[in-house]
């Protein structure tokens, strides 16, 4: 690969990439009750539209790295904004709920390679111990897509409409477009290797069917028949991929990864505490909305304490896993997570504001520090013959787990909705996820007791994340 022309303009470049990616995973959140009154929906209903985007991330991000090695990192890249660009124009655009989830799954496909490919270039074009430092900057943006997004898709929604919440990613995504092409290295070679197009066919058809069948558990117009169904299906393709897995050279995803014990226990603790805490960002816009009468862009401001909580979280986390070890630091901090959700079922209108900020605060510095830790066990032990592997594959857990988190919440919430008013079923939403992340904190008691590492390994790994 050649040198690129401005190493400044292609990190600004990826960064701007990461930035987007993340952004639109939560600027819809604050946006959801606006849009499904004028798409004449009920709020929940609009599950969906996260649901579709975050399964496109987690579908295709196994694909990324053979179609960058197969066509180069410039064409993906490039490729990637113009898709993630087309589907937010036809998101703006989209009439009914039905479009609008179609046209996010679209957008989410071009999502799903930016921060891979992007990561890629980087480590192309700065090898070695420049790598960390780039990556470090380039991530940096990505910390204020979760920042900012909520309170900017609120203030889109109030002071203009909710369709400029989309329209915004045109120009950025032309400059973009304009900026690869310019500034992104050419790959001087072409890898040619077989792409494992069943494997994918199978891990696709699991994550579909899955999300689809939590999905259908809240939606009225599928049968109970319908989601068994689905069920199985997917448990299924699951099956045939992990036993086809063994048998062939060269599977999308390699199996070999399960014969480190800390990989198999941080993307299992990975998937299920995530199915407990993805869904927050989804369920408190909407709560604070419909239940305490919350107006969209206050909603998002209050969002604003759980988002700085959790990045300056970052900072205190490597010293209290150094000090307890893994096994007692995620034993003890997945469960004052889970209690930390289930909090919020306290929460009412004449709760004291102080008290409600504070809930936010601390739950947005648990989870941020259970983030970290659970990567950085997934990641710490790996073979660098399976880093590929494995990153795509905790990339993918990631995505995964929060498709199925806010199927999961709104198949709860629809639950409750029966026969009980908007906030108690809310609350009991609350109490079931939070005691959904709780039990989870079982897979980590499984951790070795003696499971240490160093401050300098664990730094490491949180540049890498």
């Amino acid at each position: 690969m050649t040198q690129p022309k401005s190493d400044n303009t292609l990190l600004w470049l990826v960064a701007i990439g990461f930035f987007m990616e993340t952004l639109d995973a939560t600027i819809v959140n604050t946006a959801l009750p606006t849009m499904a009154r004028d798409l004449g929906v009920s709020p929940l209903s609009m599950q969906a539209v996260v649901i579709a985007y975050a399964l496109a991330l987690a579908v295709f991000i196994p694909a990324s790295g053979w179609v960058t090695d197969r066509f180069g990192t410039r064409k993906i890249y490039l490729a990637a904004i113009l898709v993630f660009t087309f589907g937010s124009l036809l998101c703006a655009l989209s009439p009914n709920l039905t479009m609008l989830t179609i046209s996010r799954v679209i957008q989410g496909a071009g999502g799903s390679m930016l921060l891979p490919v992007g990561r890629l270039a980087v480590l192309r074009a700065y090898p070695g111990e420049k790598y960390l430092p780039a990556l470090s900057f380039v991530t940096m943006p990505a910390l204020l897509g979760p920042l900012i997004g909520p309170t900017l898709g609120g203030w889109i929604v109030q002071a203009i409409s909710w369709h400029w919440i989309f329209l915004i990613n045109i120009p950025i995504g032309i400059l973009g477009c304009v900026a690869t092409y310019k500034a992104m290295p050419q790959d001087t070679f072409i890898l040619k290797r077989n792409f494992d197009i069943w494997g994918f066919l199978q891990l696709t058809a699991f994550m579909v069917c899955i999300s689809l069948a939590f999905d259908g558990l809240s939606a009225t117009d599928f049968s109970q028949g319908l989601i068994l169904f689905l069920f199985i299906f997917g448990l299924a393709a699951l099956v045939v991929y992990v036993i086809r897995a063994k048998k062939i050279t060269g599977p999308i995803l390699s199996l070999d990864l399960f014969q480190t014990r800390t990989y198999s226990i941080g993307i299992l603790g990975n998937l299920f505490a995530r199915i407990g805490t993805s869904c927050m960002p989804f369920l408190l816009p909407l709560f604070l909305q419909l239940c305490l009468n919350y107006s969209p862009l206050d909603a998002g401001l209050a969002m604003l304490p759980l988002a700085i909580s959790a990045i300056l979280a970052k900072r205190i986390v490597s010293p209290l896993v150094v000090y307890f070890g893994y096994r007692k630091f995620l034993i003890s901090n997945t469960i004052i997570v889970g209690l930390s959700i289930a909090a919020f079922t306290f929460v009412s209108a004449t709760e004291n504001t102080f008290l409600r900020i504070s809930q936010f605060v601390i739950f947005g510095i648990f989870n941020s520090m259970q983030f970290t830790a659970m990567n950085t066990l997934t990641m710490k032990d790996l073979d660098k013959r399976l880093s590929s592997h494995g990153n795509t594959m905790f990339s993918m857990v990631q995505m995964l787990s929060m498709s199925f988190s806010v199927a999961a919440a709104g198949s709860l919430l629809a639950t409750f909705m029966q026969g009980r008013d908007s906030l108690t079923a809310f609350h009991w939403t609350f109490f079931c996820m939070g005691a959904l992340t709780c039990i989870s904190a079982w897979i980590f008691a499984q951790l070795a007791i003696e499971e240490t590492v160093t401050i300098e390994k664990i730094e490491e790994l949180i540049e890498q994340e």
